[in-house]
């Protein structure tokens, strides 16, 4: 029966469950009502602006949280959104910006004349709510979020409402006039290139003239101007139908477009602020969060910037993070909660396929500086092609397909293809050789680039993946930069530097990089004159961002995330070889006082017969912090894989507790291990893995220590959320507990302090120095030789799978430091133990 027990406890780590089911929560109730706001230059426009208001559940005074919805939408947008933040003791207000939905009033795209005086007097009916909680200067604890036009007037609003507490923009702009007239050339929108069907969409879902409500009640017939403008200004209307018809923008047109856009005011904003940008957005794509960032940043407020998998084109959404996301913002800034907030800098990356439910996984690791889109570090790639001739198609047609707005979407928006398209005469190409490496672009790579022709050119630049023969090339994220260049009169050439669309995407091992250059883009607006030019690279080097503290994933299946603990599985193998649910572990050492680990000629070669670890001893005390070191391939995670039994040696032997290491020995419940990257269930909590992983171990709920390990965790209330909102250094700080549960007498841990910002490592720190003097030993590999030599009592040193040496740290630094004649560190030491070219 106990093993059947057991067996049970496994699969159910393993996902195998039953249904569960949940009590049902409280219905949410909204009261519905109009606002009436004035606005205009001169504060004489009324407006009625439909509005539905949310209490707090269960009473009392809570902060307040504004819903803004997107371009086209209404209140009704948000309201799934709503409904979640008010159970989670937040009031709520949503409404129909002017112009949308059952408000009255025209569209003036967030104009501060418009839209934000509207939004800063929902602020002042809101103070006066005796459910809302104030501050002490009487203003209310208030946060506003939204996507897109709605994310438009979170910053606004926060940069000309100094009440404004926190803000969580999603996918909007920076620069409206950019984002219609990009010019990837750096010449500004006055040069730009007119994004003609995004600007067609955006305007058209401002054109119904009635709302939803209205149609449905009383259809009426429209008049011309109606038909012509919609529910916008006419000032707006007219301006459309100007740059519309030519393609240019006018000096009015940028004005007015400005006057829209949170980067031009946004260093007055004091909001901490969480910028959420799709990284599938021809719309408003990854560098307008990074001009809000850099801006808001300038001024001294916190800033944080994640790029998710979504965005106007399509993509995942990744609807149930993103809110857990805000939800932590917000209980940060507004309640003033210890929440888990996300770091400086988060990416979503694709992590494979689930191999149970083949469900997509979505990995986000973290940096804790945003590194902008010039990276941290820069490769350079070079390209290789001749001067090409190309041609600009009489009326611009056909033209080469990038993004076309609209048709992710219709597709369903999760994994829709890229549709990329180049017509033959149009494209001038330049490819690299085969990459000997994997590269992982975060950022916007450049590139020179020469022109020759006439008069100014309108051109499209695009980078491709090209897998090998049997493969289409991909377009990242299906994004195109548009630009112009102009040839002075008399020259017959002209030369651009040229930056390409921010993107966070790997290259592999034999891919080539390659750049096109075409005439034609089916999304813009291009010249209707036919004309000839030729196309080459000014210089070879295509340059690209990386961000070194972002580490890749690797290629195919998740294995970190969704591969069970390696702690779990040493537990599995223990309670299905042994039996032992029920057997409580010694809580010392055995009789002759055996070390906790003690490894003799330990040998284990590749399967190409070089040796990852060659002949290695040495012998672990109680009480000790020891860290294990070495540089990549030392030689130190094969071991640490050997310590728990998950692989053999080819000789040797490990010792714990003078018991042979075997898969499945008894003695292996005595140690906590964290190895290789945390492995969790997504669709769990924090707290259901833990317990979860605990009940396979058969051993009874009071021996875990569990409030031990969720102190060490620091979590707070994210440990009731679903692990697969945690970021990388969440996750970090989880397996760390997990392997603590039950404070085994010897801890493992491979870089425990990836992902963990320097207070968290701090407190890791004094955490394993406690775990050790109180009897336990602790053994910790880690590239922080800082860290380590505050932290380990004694190291061992490795290097290229042989024992370098080891011995206390203490005495290795004053016997550099009689050698050297000074002080010295442990990172001197080391690199003159392994040399410092390795």
């Amino acid at each position: 029966m106990k093993r059947t027990a057991a067996l049970v406890a496994v699969l159910a780590l393993l996902g195998v469950t039953g249904w569960l089911v949940w009590p049902s929560e409280p219905e949410v109730r909204g009261q519905a009502q109009h606002i009436t706001v004035y606005d205009g230059p001169a504060d004489d426009q009324r407006v009625d602006l439909d509005v539905t208001y949310f209490p707090p559940q269960g009473g009392g005074k809570a902060p307040v949280v504004l819903l803004a919805h997107g371009f086209g939408g209404n209140k009704r947008s948000v309201r799934a959104e709503a409904v979640h933040l008010v159970r989670e003791g937040y009031a709520v207000l949503t409404w129909s910006a002017r112009g949308f939905g059952g408000s009255t009033g025209e569209i003036a795209l967030n104009s501060p004349d418009y839209e934000v005086k509207d939004v800063k007097q929902l602020i002042d009916w809101l103070a006066k709510r005796p459910e809302v909680l104030l501050d002490a200067a009487g203003d209310p604890r208030v946060g506003i979020a939204g996507a897109s036009y709605g994310g438009a007037i979170a910053l606004l609003t926060a940069a000309h409402d100094p009440r404004v507490d926190a803000i969580v923009p999603q996918i909007t702009w920076s620069d409206l006039s950019d984002a219609l007239f990009p010019d990837a050339a750096g010449g500004g929108p006055e040069d730009g290139v007119f994004k003609r069907m995004w600007a067609g969409i955006f305007f058209g879902q401002g054109g119904a003239t009635q709302s939803l409500e209205a149609l449905t009640r009383e259809p009426r017939p429209m008049t011309a101007e109606q038909a012509r403008c919609g529910r916008f200004l006419p000032e707006i209307c007219e301006i459309y139908q100007q740059v519309a018809q030519t393609g240019e923008a006018t000096p009015e047109a940028v004005e007015l477009l400005r006057a829209s856009s949170p980067v031009h005011v946004a260093g007055r904003i004091k909001a901490p602020t969480l910028l959420i940008q799709g990284q599938r957005d021809s719309l408003f794509p990854l560098d307008h969060a990074d001009q809000n960032a850099r801006a808001i940043a300038a001024a001294g407020t916190p800033v944080s910037v994640t790029w998710y998998d979504g965005g106007h084109d399509g993509g995942d959404g990744e609807a149930d993070w993103l809110r857990e996301q805000t939800l932590a913002w917000f209980d940060r800034h507004l309640k003033g909660e210890d929440a888990a907030v996300p770091g400086a800098f988060t990416i979503t990356r694709d992590g494979g396929r689930d191999p149970g439910t083949r469900q997509r996984i979505r990995l986000h690791p973290e940096a804790d500086d945003y590194p902008g889109l010039g990276g941290t570090d820069v490769t350079t790639v070079t390209l290789n092609g001749p001067e090409q001739h190309v041609v600009n198609p009489p009326g611009g047609s056909p033209a080469a397909v990038s993004t076309v707005p609209g048709v992710s979407g219709l597709l369903g928006g999760q994994g829709a293809p890229s549709v990329s398209i180049d017509m033959p005469g149009q494209s001038a190409f330049f490819e690299s050789e085969p990459l000997t490496a994997p590269l992982q672009l975060t950022g916007s790579p450049s590139v020179r680039v020469r022109v020759y022709g006439e008069g100014e050119v309108t051109l499209f630049a695009k980078l491709f993946d090209v897998p090998d023969a049997l493969q289409p090339p991909t377009l990242p994220a299906g994004l195109v930069a548009p630009f112009r260049v102009t040839i002075p009169e008399g020259a017959d050439s002209a030369e651009a530097t040229v930056t390409l669309p921010a993107v966070d995407h790997r290259f592999d091992t034999g891919h080539r990089l390659r750049l096109v250059v075409s005439t034609t883009d089916m999304a813009y607006a291009t010249p209707a004159q036919p004309a000839a030019y030729r196309i080459a690279l000014a210089a070879p080097a295509l340059s690209v961002p990386t961000v070194a503290s972002l580490a890749a994933p690797p290629s195919g299946i998740a294995w970190w995330v969704w591969a069970m603990p390696l702690a779990a599985v040493v537990a599995a193998a223990v309670l299905l070889a042994t039996g032992r649910t029920g057997a409580r572990r010694a809580s010392g050492p055995p009789a002759g006082d055996a070390p906790p680990l003690e490894i003799s000629g330990l040998t284990k070669a590749y399967r190409n017969g070089e040796l990852a670890v060659d002949d290695l001893s040495f012998r672990v005390e109680r009480g000790q912090v020891l860290g294990l070191l070495g540089p990549n391939g030392a030689g130190k995670t094969t071991t640490m894989r050997m310590m728990l039994g998950l692989i053999q040696p080819d000789a040797g032997e490990i010792r714990v507790f003078g018991e042979p290491v075997t898969p499945g020995a008894p003695v292996l419940s005595r140690l906590g291990a964290f190895v290789e990257g945390p492995g969790f269930l997504p669709h769990l909590s924090g707290r259901d893995n833990l317990e979860l992983y605990w009940a396979a171990t058969g051993r009874p709920a009071a021996d875990a220590h569990f409030e031990e390990a969720l102190e060490i965790a620091g979590l707070g209330k994210a440990l009731e959320r679903a692990v697969r909102t945690y970021s990388q250094g969440m996750r970090q700080r989880l397996a760390i507990a997990q392997a603590m549960l039950g404070l085994p007498d010897l801890l493992v841990l491979d870089e425990p302090a990836n992902g963990l910002d320097p207070p968290q490592i701090r407190e890791m720190r004094e955490v394993l120095k406690r775990y050790a003097r109180d009897g336990r030993t602790v053994i910790v590999s880690s590239h922080l030789l800082a860290e380590v030599e505050q932290t380990c009592t004694d190291v061992v040193v490795m290097h290229r799978g042989k024992l370098v040496t080891t011995g206390p740290v203490s005495v290795l630094l004053s016997s550099a430091a009689a050698a050297n004649g000074h002080g010295t560190r442990l990172e001197d030491v080391f690199l003159d133990l392994i040399g410092e070219n390795v």
